[in-house]
């Protein structure tokens, strides 16, 4: 068996991957490939942490710019988080796979509470642990709340999955037939030029703790161990 080159991962989720090709809500048969991906790499012996999105049920930005309050709407969002994550929890099981998830708000009934020890504990004793409600603040994107996780659990990566790319470009490719793929980046690089990688903030965080982020496609079956085992895939952002 091929060894992991990473021994703890964060694996960022967007909520439209986990819809699919019919754009909203949350598509049976993706997560279950998912899930089955997650535990292939959860059987390398690789410590999983898993930061899902909401832009398949609600996104914050979206109610903000039709005139809601923004932190209502942040808040919406974050508890869409919640909604994909427990499906996610529910297909890993299914697999028997154990996993927790963890929520930035509270809400005892349905999960844990985020208490970053408590996490580390269930990564240790191999649980996937999926964490939800975002950093539990509004204005803060699950990229931030990927990038703060990875830097407390001291991950040695972020695995950025995408849906509708297979890496970063100099323009988006569904647009521009010319647009160039990059195989490595610097931070620095992301936030010159204004990549759309991930937002600012996260970026920086990432960048102040030496977080190095792998972006590829999640709709090409097997990526997210092709990721962990190193090979050559989508597009590396480290350093400074």
């Amino acid at each position: 068996m091929s060894s992991a080159k990473y021994k703890r991962v964060v694996l960022k989720l967007s909520g439209e991957a986990l819809a699919g090709g019919q754009g909203f809500g949350i598509n049976p048969s993706i997560i279950k490939s998912i899930a089955q991906q997650v535990k292939e790499i959860a059987e390398l012996d690789v410590e999983v942490a898993v930061v899902v999105g909401a832009g398949n049920i609600w996104r914050g930005k979206t109610g903000s710019e039709m005139g809601m309050d923004r932190a209502t709407a942040d808040y919406m969002g974050m508890l869409g988080t919640v909604m994909n994550s427990l499906a996610l929890q529910d297909s890993l099981e299914s697999l028997d796979v154990q996993s927790r998830v963890q929520t930035s708000i509270e809400m005892r009934q349905v999960a844990e509470p985020y208490i970053r020890r408590k996490a580390i504990r269930h990564l240790e004793k191999k649980r996937v642990v999926i964490f939800a409600a975002g950093t539990g603040n509004p204005y803060f994107s699950t990229d931030t709340t990927a990038a703060l996780r990875a830097a407390e659990i001291e991950a040695d990566v972020i695995l950025m999955a995408k849906n509708n790319v297979d890496g970063v470009y100099n323009a988006d490719p569904s647009i521009d037939e010319n647009a160039v793929k990059y195989d490595t980046l610097t931070y620095l690089d992301v936030l010159k030029e204004g990549l759309g990688v991930m937002d600012s903030t996260a970026s920086s965080l990432c960048m102040d703790n030496d977080i190095p982020l792998i972006v590829f496609s999640i709709m090409e079956e097997g990526n997210i161990k092709r990721a962990v085992l190193g090979e050559n895939i989508g597009t590396i952002v480290k350093g400074k």
